[in-house]
């Protein structure tokens, strides 16, 4: 699926440029895809156990991965050409963290970057699922104002059977 389905909607909305940045790949899935389609990634995980095997898979290839906050990374204002998220919005603990989340992709981005992600629907079976986890559903009718108060434009939201597609832009300099 992530083949067939996730990586030709993401370049079909997203110019990943040659430096992405990843927020929270788990075990790596999304990342070996998208490490084939540009020049370097750099994955943030906030899981110690996670980042750690998953540096330990990606040693001496293109990808950098790091164990840290993604609402608070550190990395240089600027530096990305893209941003991306998959699935990882609804185990933010809260909202704000999440709009918190947010601000820093808008910050680490380049101007004309492009952040694109999925995430869950809020239903009752995926709610079931995440039974003693964090589930903190995205609404897919605030999410377009959500991303353009921290900065970003041309917002696209899909919202699909079981999960949202979203897209968004840091606005090109002097824009």
């Amino acid at each position: 699926m992530l083949e067939t389905d996730l990586l030709p909607w993401l370049l079909d909305v997203a110019e990943l440029g040659d430096d992405v940045l990843e927020v929270g790949p788990g075990p790596g899935l999304t990342t070996d895809l998208l490490r084939q389609h540009t020049a370097k990634v750099t994955a943030v995980e906030v899981d110690a156990p996670l980042a750690a095997a998953l540096a330990e898979r990606m040693s001496g290839t293109n990808v950098d991965v790091l164990h840290c906050d993604a609402t608070d990374t550190g990395l240089p204002s600027g530096r990305f050409s893209a941003a991306t998220c998959f699935s990882v919005l609804h185990h933010v603990p809260a909202p704000d963290l999440q709009d918190r989340l947010f601000a820093e992709l808008h910050r680490v981005l380049r101007p004309g970057g492009v952040f694109a992600g999925t995430d869950s629907r809020d239903l009752d079976t995926i709610r079931a699922a995440h039974v003693g986890d964090v589930f903190v559903p995205v609404d897919p009718d605030t999410l377009a104002a959500r991303l353009e108060r921290v900065g970003f434009s041309d917002v696209g939201i899909e919202v699909g059977e079981y999960q949202i597609r979203f897209n968004a832009s840091r606005p090109p300099a002097g824009v």
